[in-house]
């Protein structure tokens, strides 16, 4: 059978209680490195007497040593606690890892006959002994956290294979990724989501990729389009606004539409082609559409073109078009104008990548009316922030998704599908509270 690489940790059924294993001989350890030397020469002594050792060590000398080497216990406790949290966590999701399968009974027992004080004469009794544990290995490594776990084909294959919504809860991380490699599967999970956020300085585009977070990008190239929704406070305006200012760092061109007339609106004093009129917004998508279809003739034409390859293969800059509070500008539409604006969006996601023409897309809610005929599947990024419905989750992954959403009181906060149909938490870059973005994506912007 394949061998797990760099498995880490095994996994066993005596680690139910790990916690308490790694605290009392740990304790027990360090204290008699500082107890014993306040004693050690007279515990190599070969004349004292038991009166000499209860002077020697229940006397005022073994008090003082005994104070002093607890004191300096709790001093190791600390410092190890404060700057190896880590490894104690570590410690932590092994136990948990281990009651899992203990209190699901994911094991196997059977009799055996207990020995008696003498080998050689049975007593006649019986005990049960673990006969099988399933082969799970732990590893933290560079902030994520890989479970592995030997798939046998036996009775519990079914729930070793579905152990997504008990590791997130249970170890209070986000699944990454699941790969089922031959005779193992392999969970990825990020440990403590929080402290991969970044700020708005370290959001950098390179290559068709945006990075959003420490090990989170949006490969637009690749996997484009993207969908944010949430409600008001969610942070939904600052995370877009974060995106214009890093994408005018790079040669994309950029269009805004904002049908309320609200914060987007404002960028017009000091960037071009941000709309909020009804008229100017449907020319807006008129014009971005006859540009892709054009480049996608023009690109056909360049001597340099091959199949397959995209705009960035011709030297091409990318084009976005970011539109806000899309769900409340198509109430505003009649029919007609309604369907027309809805067939040009269809065709940008359908057809927008190999040109280089990219939605951002932005609404409280993904309401099935304004994103049908299969668009909604075509935006591979999507994005939830703030208070949402478990409607409001549901039509923006996926009706049939098994996540299990948990609401926290943090601005920027909330969930992700980055292309891979896995669901994570995700946290937007951090906008320090003087920060002017009319100011900065000024200076971009001239």
């Amino acid at each position: 059978m394949k061998t797990f690489r760099r498995r880490g940790k095994r996994i066993k059924e005596k680690d139910g209680s790990l916690v308490f294993q790694f605290i009392f001989f740990g304790l027990v350890s360090v204290w008699l490195v500082f107890f014993l030397p306040f004693h050690l020469s007279f515990l190599l002594s070969t004349t004292w007497q038991l009166d000499d050792f209860q002077a020697h060590f229940m006397g005022a000398y073994g008090l003082v040593s005994l104070i002093i080497s607890l004191g300096m216990v709790a001093c190791c406790a600390f410092a190890y606690y404060h700057y190896r949290y880590d490894k104690i966590k570590q410690v932590i999701h092994r136990q948990k890892l281990a009651k899992m399968i203990l209190e699901n009974g994911w094991y196997e027992m059977k009799q055996v006959q207990s020995n008696s004080f003498f080998e050689d004469i049975p007593n006649g009794k019986t005990k049960e002994k673990i006969s099988y544990f399933p082969k799970m290995y732990y590893r933290l490594e560079k902030g994520m956290i890989r479970i592995q776990v030997e798939i046998t084909l036996g009775k519990y294959q079914d729930q070793l294979l579905n152990l997504e919504n008990k590791l997130e809860s249970g170890l209070y991380c986000e699944l990454v990724s699941k790969e089922l490699h031959d005779s193992y599967v392999e969970y990825v999970l990020f440990y403590d989501m929080i402290a991969n956020r970044i700020s708005i300085e370290e959001v950098t585009v390179q290559n068709g990729s945006l990075k959003l977070m420490k090990f989170l990008y949006w490969e637009y190239d690749k996997l484009p389009h993207m969908l944010i929704a949430g409600g008001t406070g969610g942070g939904k305006t600052y995370f877009i606004l974060t995106l214009i200012e890093a994408l005018l760092k790079t040669d994309a061109k950029l269009y805004v539409l904002d049908p309320k007339n609200a914060d987007l609106a404002d960028l017009a004093t000091v960037m071009p082609d941000v709309y909020y009129k009804k008229e100017d917004m449907i020319t807006c998508i008129d014009e971005f559409y006859e540009s892709m279809m054009a480049r996608s003739e023009e690109m056909k034409q360049m001597p340099n073109y091959k199949t397959g390859e995209n705009y960035a293969y011709l030297g091409l800059s990318p084009h976005f078009l970011i539109f806000d509070e899309y769900v409340a500008f198509m109430e505003m539409l009649a029919s007609k104008e309604s369907t027309a604006v809805l067939t040009k969006l269809k065709q940008i996601v359908m057809l927008g990548r190999q040109a280089g023409f990219f939605l951002i897309l932005a609404c409280q809610r993904p309401d099935a009316k304004y994103l049908g005929d299969g668009i909604r599947d075509q935006f591979n990024f999507r994005v939830g922030l703030g208070r949402m419905s478990e409607l409001g989750y549901g039509m923006l992954f996926g009706s049939d998704v098994q996540k299990q959403f948990f609401l926290k009181q943090i601005k920027g906060r909330g969930y992700v599908d980055k292309g891979d149909s896995v669901i994570s938490e995700f946290y937007t870059p951090l906008v320090p509270k003087d920060h002017d973005f009319l100011k900065e994506i000024g200076k971009l912007v001239s």
